[in-house]
């Protein structure tokens, strides 16, 4: 053990830490963050429509409302994400924010067709601008970004007399960069035009986020995806927020897609969603630490530190924040916890899986707060509907399996306590 944890020491983390602060990983975490109160919006809309308001009758009237409110947040999400993931990234090289936020959208619709079936020139389908465009709308974003910041900084910019107010100075500095690089994605459509493709965005959806997708769907790569989080975390690097963009990425569209899917009064197509991780595997954290809160609780006998460290953490950790156990035990670099703490997301996630694809425990399709309580939170994300107990339930065995697998380590660091007083 002390040789792997030194060889990780020394080969792992410094390249984990190089990963975790990339410029355009951090961007695109940035840019998903900004739009949460967006995304938290558009679920509650569709949860609302689906549970209450479906099911008092004087209330049907106030559906509409929940149409709008998903018409305007989870039915243009890559649009807001395009902005956002551009706004972060050129504010990281101390650029003009709000034009490249601006320029990256226009660039975004530069890419795509300008009709679709039968509706005439002029009509864009919301299908670009939804979760399924999150690819192509991040590459856009990043790429747009990227060439409107180099333009800039090699001063091929309008330059305004000083008396000129400073945002009128702004906007004429970003004109030659922002036209270049809206200019540039014209000709990208163009090419793909010419060569027998529809847009931009069905050629990346089709090539690579649809591919992708359907292995993020397997239970081997989502259990792989959730060990990884904690790997980095057991080094002290924050797994979650390093791994967020990639989440996002591979598991937003997919509880969209539930979203959309249950609306319409059809199955739900994806047993794993971005909050299915929430749901079933981060209990009390990522590693399931509210498990390991009760497992001290049970177990810890002459580890009084322990105790005290779960007693200071059992508040945060039933919020899903897990911070002070991480460092305060710590979790991190602790050889004897590592076993059960990598371990233990690709146990729940397993469990999990199987409990939905089996009908069990209804899919997960509404985006909740990261911050909710276990159990309260597997029942609110499956809709709180009838069958959503059966999500809480499954959400409830998790815990109590996540109790199971840490409680012999609890007891092994005890008697290795025991030992030390001995000596």
């Amino acid at each position: 053990m002390d040789r792997f944890m030194d060889f990780m020491e020394r080969k792992f983390v410094p390249v984990a830490a190089k990963i975790g602060g990339q410029r355009h990983l951090v961007a695109i975490r940035d840019g998903f963050v900004a739009i949460m109160p967006l995304i938290l919006a558009g679920s509650t809309a569709v949860l609302l429509k689906n549970t209450i308001f479906s099911w008092i009758a004087s209330l049907e009237v106030l559906i509409p409302i929940c149409d709008q409110v998903w018409w305007g947040s989870l039915a243009i999400m890559t649009l807001l994400v395009v902005f956002s993931t551009a706004y972060s990234l050129a504010r990281s090289y101390d650029a003009n924010a709000l034009a490249s936020g601006l320029i990256a959208v226009g660039s975004y619709f530069a890419t795509l067709p300008q009709s679709h079936g039968d509706a005439g020139w002029g009509y864009i389908h919301w299908g670009y601008l939804q979760a399924t465009g999150l690819f192509t709308g991040l590459i856009v974003a990043i790429i747009a970004t990227e060439i409107f910041v180099r333009l800039t900084k090699r001063d091929l910019t309008i330059k305004m007399p000083e008396e000129v107010p400073p945002a009128v100075g702004r906007a004429f500095a970003a004109v030659i960069p922002g036209m270049i690089t809206i200019f540039t994605f014209g000709i990208v459509f163009l090419i793909v035009d010419n060569l027998g493709g529809i847009s931009l965005y069905d050629v990346i959806y089709e090539g690579i986020q649809k591919p992708l997708q359907g292995f993020s769907q397997g239970v081997g790569s989502a259990m792989v995806m959730a060990m990884l989080i904690n790997l980095f975390w057991f080094f002290g690097l924050h797994g979650a927020n390093i791994f967020d963009p990639i989440m996002n990425a591979l598991y937003l569209p997919a509880l969209t897609d539930n979203a959309a899917a249950i609306d319409a009064g059809m199955q739900a197509p994806n047993v794993i969603t971005r909050v299915f991780f929430d749901t079933y595997v981060h209990l009390g954290g990522s590693g399931a630490t509210l498990g390991l809160i009760i497992a001290i609780f049970i177990a810890s006998k002459r580890r009084k530190e322990y105790r005290e460290v779960a007693k200071l953490s059992t508040p945060s950790g039933i919020f899903q924040i897990n911070e002070p156990i991480m460092f305060g035990l710590p979790i991190v670099l602790n050889p004897i916890l590592f076993i059960p703490f990598i371990i233990t997301p690709g146990i729940l996630t397993l469990i999990a899986y199987i409990g939905t694809a089996i009908g069990f425990a209804p899919p997960t399709y509404v985006a909740i707060p990261w911050t909710s309580p276990p159990i309260v939170g597997a029942f609110l994300a499956t809709g709180a509907t009838a069958a959503s107990w059966r999500a809480a339930v499954l959400a409830a065995i998790n815990l109590v399996v996540s109790v199971i697998i840490y409680l012999p380590f609890i007891k092994l660091a005890d008697r290795s306590r025991k030992k030390e007083t001995a000596k």
